[in-house]
Formats: C-alpha cells, structure tokens, sequence
C-alpha cells in the first residue's frame, strides 16, 4: 500500500471515529443538559464543545495534507523535488546522514529566496528527511502561505 493510500486510510478512520464519538458524546450531553444540574449542564456543554474543537483540528490537519501534497505533486512535476538525499532505505525515508549532509544547501535556500514556495517546500522535505518533523511541517506551512499569497496577488491585478 503506497504511503498516500496508507494516510488516506487513517484520514477516514479517524473521521469515521469521530463521527461516532459525535454520536455517543451527542447523547450523553443532551441527557447532562437537560438534567437541570449545574455541574450535569456544564459537563453536557463541554461535551458539545471538546466534539467540536476535534473536527476543526481534524479539518485543519486534512486541508494541510492536502494542500502539501498538491505542493510536492507540483514540485514533482517540474522534477524540482530534492535528488540529493541518496537511496531510501527500508522504511521509504532516505538515508538521515545523507539528508543531513545536504540540509544546509536547502536552509541556504530560503534564505536567498523567502519569498519562494518550492524552496519552503524543498527545506520542509529536507527536515522530514533529517527526521525533524516539527520544523517539517513549519517549512511546509510557509510554504503554502507563500503558495497562496502568490496566487491571490496573481488574481489580484
């Protein structure tokens, strides 16, 4: 199963989970609320409310998959993505050593051109690589800022 379908599968797991969770949770504070005790109405408002901060941060981390594999796809297609980060090794993930080696031309970069996508976007490949997620996904995110300030100052003239 290629690394897409894998993600795409716990994408609708997770949904179909939380759908559920909706549900039963919905029940259990529709009883609470119209309990008419103050401490039972409180646990049934939070019970609506912790529901709903999961969907926005289900939906926010859906839209960011989405976005940053429409952004490597293009990256892909114009054979811009890193070629330097050697041979994959079991796992898919290249060689971290290698990627290591490498990381600084990427940092350099961006900081020659931080107005550019596709080089947020390589630096973000190249930290997953190096096995720092969190800077990764900070990469990727400017990157689709970026992305998307540029199409919206395309539109705007």
């Amino acid at each position: 199963m290629s690394a897409r379908a894998r993600a795409l599968t716990g994408v609708i797991v997770m949904a179909a989970l939380l759908v559920l969770y909706f549900v039963f949770a919905g029940m259990r504070a529709v009883a609470l609320l119209t309990s008419g005790t103050p401490v039972a109405v409180i646990m049934g408002v939070a019970l609506l409310v912790l529901p709903l901060i999961g969907a926005w941060a289900l939906v926010r981390e859906v839209l960011f998959g989405w976005r940053s594999t429409q952004l490597v796809d293009r990256l892909d297609a114009e054979g811009r993505l890193p070629d330097d980060l050697g041979e994959t090794g079991p796992t898919g993930k290249p060689n971290r050593d290698t990627a290591d080696s490498v990381f600084p031309r990427y940092r350099e970069e961006v900081e020659a051109s931080p107005g550019d996508w596709r080089a947020w976007m390589r630096l973000g490949v190249v930290y997953d690589a190096c096995g720092d997620r969190k800077r990764a996904r900070g990469a990727i995110r400017q990157a689709i800022r970026v992305e998307r300030d540029d199409i919206s100052g395309e539109n705007s003239h």
